[in-house]
């Protein structure tokens, strides 16, 4: 007798709450990281964590700030499956691979050269999805 869980497919996640893509930032590429932290710095963010000399993440409140340096070309939101907003670990979340399938499967083109979810079953991975404005969105989850 088949196993009737093994013919089913996985429930995806509802579309209807962006708390479940995890973390939200703004990442800015720069072109120099460290007049660029200066500068956010005057306007009261503090240095979250990052690599010297190519990434930084600042905080204000609740608002999240990616800095990058020659890692991109365009401004993009950015969602981290397994962050709360504070940067600590969720217990629970939708893995990055359920995210992929669903958009997926509901027609939103995922951009293949930043499509790393296929690398592995589980932990980290990411993709890029283009709003119809042409603003780049990453899911990026880091556990």
């Amino acid at each position: 007798m088949a196993n009737d869980s093994e013919d089913t497919e996985p429930e995806l996640p509802s579309m209807t709450g962006v708390s479940s893509l995890g973390a939200f930032s703004i990442s800015l590429p720069v072109e120099d990281l460290a007049t660029s932290i200066a500068f956010y710095e005057k306007l009261g963010f503090s240095a979250l964590g990052g690599e010297e000399g190519s990434w930084m993440m600042l905080v204000n409140g609740t608002a999240v700030l990616g800095l990058f340096q020659g890692m991109f070309d365009k401004p993009m939101l950015t969602f981290n499956p397994g962050w709360g907003q504070n940067a600590s670990e969720l217990s629970e979340f939708i893995d990055v691979r359920v995210w992929r399938e669903t958009l997926a499967k509901a027609g939103i083109a995922i951009d293949a050269e930043a499509d790393s979810t296929g690398e592995s079953d589980d932990g980290p991975a990411s993709f890029i999805v283009v709003d119809p404005d042409g603003n780049p969105i990453l899911i990026d989850q880091h556990r």
